[in-house]
């Protein structure tokens, strides 16, 4: 049986519908009650990490689990070590944590990956970098006014799709080989967020125009709803990013047998949410 924490969101939700096709035994764990319809047969527990114990039911036969930690988490002051220690004590064996392409980099803190190496589980780290999905906060100005407004106009970053992160986690979840490894996940080719605007207009069949903030005014606009330190690393790693972050990974492809989907795939698969 195989475990999902934060299995109601962009990863977790394909996550679990893989893992089902395959043939697993899923116990899908998230915060809330699901707002959908889970697959038939999947468990669903409600616990939140900030209170490990609460997450010892779901742990009952599972082999493998995939980990999961909010931003809402480290803001809570949630200590990952104590979940860990749940994780073990409940006889669970392996482990996959969803971290950041950044941490490769020297772009992000690795405390959740130090912590997850230190555990005493088997272990494989994902690193993806940022979401294709994270282009739906434009999605009320593309709807109202037929705009995009972000800073960096032209700063291109290899985004990568929520449901091929999903896709590679069921097969490392699935296959003890993996213990002991590292994937960045990204998408096919940079992308910048201009380009994305115009892909989101194409599949539209109506031109998106983009706006491009000042660093002052995205961060004015980031700081009523992100932590001040947060906002200036994610402006840094968004406006000069290193050469590790704009690197394409083969990761996606070796893991699945076939290329990660690109950007203008998925605002079509998801346009719905821009019409």
């Amino acid at each position: 049986m195989i475990v999902v924490t934060g299995a109601t969101g962009n990863v977790g939700r394909p996550l679990v519908r893989a893992l089902v096709a395959a043939g697993e035994q899923v116990t899908a764990v998230s915060r809330r009650s699901p707002t959908g319809q889970l697959p038939a047969g999947v468990r669903h527990h409600q616990a939140d990490l900030t209170e490990p114990d609460n997450l010892k039911p779901a742990l009952d036969g599972a082999e493998a689990l995939f980990l999961l930690t909010s931003g809402d988490f480290v803001a809570a002051g949630g200590n990952l070590g104590d979940v860990l220690e749940v994780i073990r004590a409940g006889g669970v064996q392996r482990i996959v944590l969803l971290s950041s392409q950044g941490v490769g980099t020297g772009d992000h803190l690795s405390d959740l990956e130090d912590a997850v190496t230190q555990s005493g589980l088997e272990w494989t780290m994902l690193r993806p970098a940022g979401f294709h999905s994270n282009t739906l906060q434009w999605a009320e100005g593309v709807r109202g006014q037929r705009t995009v407004t972000a800073p960096f106009g032209d700063v291109a970053l290899p985004t990568v799709d929520p449901a091929d992160i999903a896709e590679a986690a069921a097969v490392v979840l699935r296959d003890a080989a993996h213990a002991g490894s590292v994937h960045e996940l990204t998408g096919p080719v940079a992308v910048s967020p201009r380009e994305q605007a115009a892909a989101i207009g194409a599949a539209l069949g109506e031109p998106v125009r983009f706006v491009e903030q000042t660093r002052s005014e995205a961060r004015a606009a980031m700081l009523r709803f992100m932590p001040e330190p947060v906002v200036e690393r994610t402006l840094d790693m968004l406006g000069a990013p290193s050469a590790g972050l704009r690197r394409v990974s083969p990761d996606v492809e070796l893991l699945l047998g076939r290329p990660p989907r690109t950007f203008a795939q998925w605002a079509a698969r998801n346009l719905a949410a821009f019409r």
